[in-house]
């Protein structure tokens, strides 16, 4: 058995290791660190109190956390009697992973099918033009079928989702 932990230590290794996980989601370590941090709160928290607690300046935090509300994965909470902002994480795991799903699709694939459909114009005879011509096709029916797979995932119900991903990852 592990030796046990506290919070204090538990809380640096899940905002570390979450930070480190949300550079291969396309985002910045610093944002997924303000993320994981809003994550594990129990009550939102000032831009004040995420720089304190992850030792980032204003303008980082402020930038990081308007990009997390770009991302639907943190909301503005109000405090009664508060003037300052508050920040709050979504803590449904079925929005957050839909949320970056349609995030990454909307900067990675949308535009990727973009330059397919400009690249699937190039014609010709000659034996490079036709292998270009059959390697642009085949990956644009593959990023189509991507795309068709995405979007079924994004308007599906949670519950669905989850009982698909189960079935899949066993």
């Amino acid at each position: 058995m592990a030796d046990a932990i506290t919070l204090k230590e538990g809380k640096d290794r899940f905002i570390q290791s979450w930070g480190t996980i949300g550079s291969n989601w396309g985002i910045n370590r610093t944002m997924a660190m303000i993320h994981a941090l809003l994550l594990i709160s129990p009550e939102p928290l000032s831009a004040d109190e995420v720089m304190e607690e992850l030792s980032i300046s204003r303008g980082n935090a402020n930038m990081n956390l308007r990009a997390l509300i770009d991302w639907n994965l943190i909301y503005k909470a109000l405090k009664a009697g508060e003037r300052k902002e508050f920040f709050t994480a979504e803590k449904d795991m079925y929005k957050v992973i839909k949320a970056v799903i349609v995030q990454r699709k909307k900067r990675e694939l949308e535009p990727l099918l973009r330059v397919l459909d400009d690249l699937s114009t190039v014609t010709g005879d000659s034996p490079e033009e036709r292998q270009f011509e059959e390697v642009i096709r085949d990956i644009k029916l593959f990023s189509n079928k991507a795309d068709s797979t995405l979007e079924s995932l994004i308007s599906s119900k949670s519950d669905w989702f989850v009982s698909t991903f189960m079935r899949l990852s066993k």
